[in-house]
């Protein structure tokens, strides 16, 4: 097989997965195991997965920069069995995840999003929306230990005063993969009250917070921000969806450039 299939391949493997555990194993047929895991043989038996092998998983789980899943062997059995360690839109009992209990533990705490989302967000704050949690970074990409929870295309940066989150009653998580979760208030968000500041990642520049609803926040700089697109929702877009989408569209866009590859 030639590297590009390969990689090709593997992709495909990596975003099936990532449907399946996260949004799509109920669809599928398949009940949790405890802790949000499937039997990798289970999976492999579905059309969609017949020309994968238990090698293939294996291999896409150890290569994911994100850490995204994780495998085990059970004990009782010897099988393998897979799990996504966040990002779920389904409910999963006994999902490891490690309560936050101080902020201590994590100065920065951040969520990448983008432009076009800011006037929903600056709003209403960060959303679940169909996800059981919001997510964020516990520091900035490229740090030690930043493996997940923020894409490296977003062009707006969140900061949580986690502190005064903590304070106000709202509960959050430390996955598996190091991604900070939290459901939110009562409404499933975040509210711009948390934010600690906002910075435009491109430029560096930090961007006003005007939390009075109905009234325009802008740059600092004065420079005007882009307007949100017609009919754009308030989503969490630390998803792997929307990121994964521009992937995609970009890659596109190569192709057209280049139409022999």
């Amino acid at each position: 097989m030639r590297r590009r299939d390969h990689d090709s391949a593997s992709v495909r493997l990596s975003k099936a997965l990532s449907w399946l555990l996260r949004h799509g194993a109920e669809k599928e047929g398949f009940q949790f195991l405890p802790g949000g895991f499937l039997y990798v043989d289970h999976i492999l038996q579905k059309p969609q997965f017949s020309k994968f092998t238990a090698e293939d998983v294996q291999s896409v789980v150890a290569s994911n920069d994100k850490q995204r899943f994780h495998l085990e062997t059970e004990s009782e059995t010897g099988r393998l069995k897979i799990r996504a360690n966040q990002g779920h839109t389904l409910q999963v009992a006994d999902l490891d995840l490690e309560p936050i209990t101080s902020a201590e533990q994590y100065p920065v705490v951040v969520h990448g999003t983008y432009f076009k989302f800011w006037e929903s967000i600056r709003r209403q704050g960060l959303k679940r929306m169909k996800r059981t949690h919001v997510h964020f970074a516990a520091g900035e990409p490229g740090e030690t230990g930043v493996i997940s929870g923020m894409r490296g295309s977003c062009d707006l940066m969140i900061y949580l005063d986690l502190e005064k989150a903590l304070a106000d009653g709202l509960k959050f998580f430390r996955s598996a993969n190091n991604v900070i979760l939290t459901e939110g208030n009562q409404d499933g968000a975040v509210p711009p009250d948390f934010f600690m500041k906002v910075i435009n990642r491109k430029t560096g520049k930090e961007i006003s917070i005007d939390r009075e609803l109905g009234s325009l926040g802008g740059p600092t700089d004065g420079t005007d921000l882009p307007l949100p697109e017609s009919g754009a929702s308030s989503v969490s877009v630390t998803a792997d969806d929307l990121a994964d989408e521009m992937d995609s569209k970009r890659k596109q866009r190569r192709k057209k450039k280049n139409p022999q590859n």
